[in-house]
């Protein structure tokens, strides 16, 4: 099945998944691990698979336990994280339909109603063993040496505080039984930091179903850092703040992860340090509206993922959709490094104004560098003053698949922007396609950039502060033009002419790059190759391999169609040629 479909089958999905009771997730579960698959995504990556096209894909929950193909190797902060390198064989088992207080292997377990707190103080090896279900009760665990959690089908409801609390500060080991399902739900009337809190490491195993649902703060919560592995399914829902948080690094190797949060500017998955995604599948919707942050006197928006630190995708795959005012899809406090893997991102709300303070909606928003080397990364946002990838410092692609759709500028830098390899689509109805407020590189890779309607261009350099566009080399193709002042150091040519909705072949020596024009875009049509380019307008084109959703391709076969004249170009955006405006506040228009 494919992960990207029709918008009416979406909705639909997203609606029947969202809106499932506990037990209906549990047989969905169950049936997807017999080999029926409800979900939306193909049991390959998703990256060779892909309908729907960058103007209309969707994303929604998706359960299947099918994960992607394309992983990184297992990162571990430290060799003892791994399962591998340990022995956790006395096992004590605690059933929390009927919990009994005993003394056993050197583990004490107290009961009081259907509350449980088990220390096994200075024991080695211990792994619990937790089965049964209450309506009424929790669990905690207590001990001065890492220990493993076995959820063997347990269901624990805390109405006060925290269902699952993990008070040892030592490694915990979780592990989820094969086939098994598991829920844990806190209630509101405490002040726990999660509905599944860990004061330690925590460290998922297994290949079972977890669901955590926090209604008082947040879903999962480590105060350590958290590593996620293969076989993981984990659905996890929050209606009062973040999804999963950790303080010291979350690690995803794989496994199924879905996230679901509604609060205001609440983040689906939150990290106070790194966080590096190898592989698995992790899905997370946010819903909530921005707010206004009292303390810190600035109005701030919801996030599918936000680091305070450094993110790197290595493999895997990132589905991050955020539909509340001042949504972004990922916000990184640091550096952000795109290596492998897909990442794909989609904003549907406005900006958030408070307090005369706005929280601006964007795909991705990084504080530091962006660096692009490999994978793909598709972002679209569709709500005012929406920006699609923007960097507050250095944004450097050098291979890889990137492509934006958005509002407002669809790649933009605060510093130098180099794209030297890869293939880059940039294009934003309101504003410049590709937009450097230092100067702009083009030196290598195949990018199609459009802008908006004049003073927009499809690729802007900041001439005011003295900077400047460079075409050094690669593929371009520029519907809007080029910053006025740009040092073409690779010859650029303007067509005679273009139409809206009309496929062309650019052709540079024995190489063929076709695009689809879309329904309007700023006025005229500029090609730059390795050599003087042909164009031809309204071909057919079939085979080679496709970009950006199907509206580029490389090297297909191309037939039919008329030349297309081309004249000297030397930069600006006063040209004539082309449908032109029109395209402020309109459709995507393909």
């Amino acid at each position: 099945m494919i992960k990207i479909k029709s918008i009416f089958v979406l909705a639909l999905s997203a609606i029947l998944i969202t809106c499932c009771t506990t037990e209906d997730w549990a047989e969905e579960y169950s049936n997807n691990n017999s080999g029926s698959s409800s979900g939306n995504s193909s049991s390959s990556s998703s990256s060779s698979s892909i309908s729907g096209g960058l103007s209309s894909f969707d994303i929604a929950v998706d359960s299947t336990s099918a994960e992607p193909t394309d992983v990184a190797d297992e990162y571990f902060p430290a060799a003892e994280d791994s399962l591998e390198n340990n022995d956790f064989d006395i096992e004590v088992s605690i059933d929390m339909s009927n919990p009994v207080a005993k003394t056993e292997n050197g583990v004490e377990i107290t009961v009081n109603g259907g509350h449980v707190t088990a220390n096994h103080s200075d024991t080695k090896s211990i792994c619990y063993v937790v089965s049964g279900t209450t309506s009424d009760g929790s669990l905690t665990i207590l001990g001065e040496k890492k220990y493993a959690v076995k959820l063997n089908g347990v269901n624990i409801t805390n109405p006060d505080s925290a269902a699952l609390n993990l008070l040892s500060g030592k490694r915990a080991y979780i592990l989820l039984a094969e086939g098994t399902y598991n829920s844990l739900t806190d209630g509101t009337g405490g002040s726990q930091k999660g509905a599944f809190y860990c004061k330690g490491k925590m460290l998922f195993n297994g290949s079972g179903a977890l669901r955590v649902t926090g209604n008082t703060n947040n879903g999962i919560h480590s105060a350590d850092y958290i590593v996620f592995r293969t076989g993981n399914n984990i659905y996890v829902k929050s209606t009062a703040n973040h999804g999963i948080k950790a303080n010291d690094g979350i690690f995803i190797n794989g496994g199924i992860l879905n996230v679901e949060v509604s609060a205001a500017a609440a983040k689906g998955i939150n990290c106070e340090s790194n966080i590096i995604v190898n592989g698995g599948r992790t899905t997370v919707l946010t819903t909530g509206s921005g707010t206004y942050d009292t303390d810190e006197n600035e109005a701030k928006g919801a996030a599918g993922i936000k680091t305070d630190s450094t993110l790197t995708v290595n493999g895997g795959e990132l589905w991050l959709k955020s539909t509340g005012a001042g949504g972004k899809g990922m916000k990184v406090d640091m550096d952000a490094n795109f290596c492998g893997g897909s990442v794909y991102v989609i904003t549907s709300g406005g900006q958030y104004r408070s307090n005369n303070d706005t929280a601006s909606p964007k795909g991705i928003k990084v504080t530091g560098s962006i660096s692009v080397t490999d994978g793909r990364v598709w972002v679209r946002t569709s709500g005012s003053n929406g920006e699609g990838i923007e960097t507050k410092s250095v944004l450097t692609i050098s291979g890889g698949e990137v492509a934006s759709y958005a509002y407002d500028d669809a790649i933009n830098s605060k510093s130098t922007m180099t794209i030297s390899g890869g293939y880059v689509f940039a294009h934003a109805t309101n504003n410049d396609g590709i937009d450097s407020n230092g100067n702009c590189y083009i030196n290598g890779g195949t990018v199609y950039a459009i802008g908006a309607s004049q003073p927009e261009v499809a690729v802007d350099a900041n001439t005011e502060s003295g900077y400047k566009l460079y075409v050094n080399g690669g593929t371009l193709v520029a519907i809007g033009g080029l910053e006025s002042g740009s040092q073409l150091s690779q010859s650029c040519y303007q067509a005679s002419s273009w139409s809206s909705n009309t496929w062309y072949a650019m052709t540079v020596g024995s190489d063929t790059f076709a695009f689809k024009t879309p329904s309007s875009g700023g006025n005229g049509l500029v090609v730059s190759g390795s050599s003087q380019p042909s164009l031809k307008s309204g071909v057919t084109v079939s085979g080679g391999t496709s970009y950006f959703g199907g509206v580029g391709i490389a090297n297909g076969t191309v037939s039919g169609g008329s030349s297309v004249s081309l004249s000297s170009y030397s930069g600006g955006s006063s040209m004539g040629g082309g449908p032109g405006g029109g395209m402020r506040g309109g459709p995507w228009g393909w």
